[in-house]
């Protein structure tokens, strides 16, 4: 009975290390990106950074980011006098673009919206998909029709297995 609960085990075991390798390593690197997770991040106007993704938690950029700014479940606020020279996207989250701020990429929002003040500089497309209703299309719908699939290939194994009805037969006496 042990070795049906090995297998669940090690296949935790082997996705925690697919998860957590990329962060390890990029915390490893010691490089300007930045990879915070559940905290406000602030990029003040003095500081220049590459990429910065967040995971649930907001992103304010008062300084300049070489790359693009990304975060699931979180806010992204580009101050006056910021400046971004990569994309902004975030999901189930907001962004916004105040006076005197430059994006030099696109501007998108899913599951969120997406402002841009009139004075504020936005180089590529502004791209607001809001409501919960993309994250269901986008993420759950292609478990679900993967599930029916699943549940479709039981249901014709469970139905090719049934006994055929063999008729009865009565004897007759002479």
């Amino acid at each position: 009975m042990s070795r049906f609960f090995a297998l669940p085990a090690l296949s935790a075991i082997c996705v925690l290390i697919v998860l957590l390798a990329p962060t390890t390593l990029l915390a490893a690197e010691g490089n300007a990106d930045r990879l915070p997770n559940r905290k406000s991040k602030r990029i003040q106007p003095e500081e220049q950074v590459g990429d910065v993704t967040c995971i649930n938690c907001s992103v304010y950029v008062l300084g300049r980011v070489s790359g693009d700014v990304t975060t699931v479940n979180g806010n992204i606020v580009a101050e006056q006098g910021a400046a971004i020279a990569g994309d902004v996207t975030t999901v189930r989250g907001n962004v916004r673009v105040e006076n005197g701020a430059q994006v030099a990429g696109d501007l998108t929002a899913v599951a969120g919206t997406a402002r841009r003040d009139p004075q504020a500089t936005v180089g590529g497309d502004v791209t607001s998909l809001g409501g919960g209703g993309w994250v269901f299309l986008v993420f759950l719908l292609p478990f679900a029709i993967l599930g029916g699939i699943i549940a479709l290939i039981i249901w014709l194994i469970q139905r090719s297995r049934r006994p055929a009805p063999v008729p009865a037969y009565t004897l007759r006496g002479n």
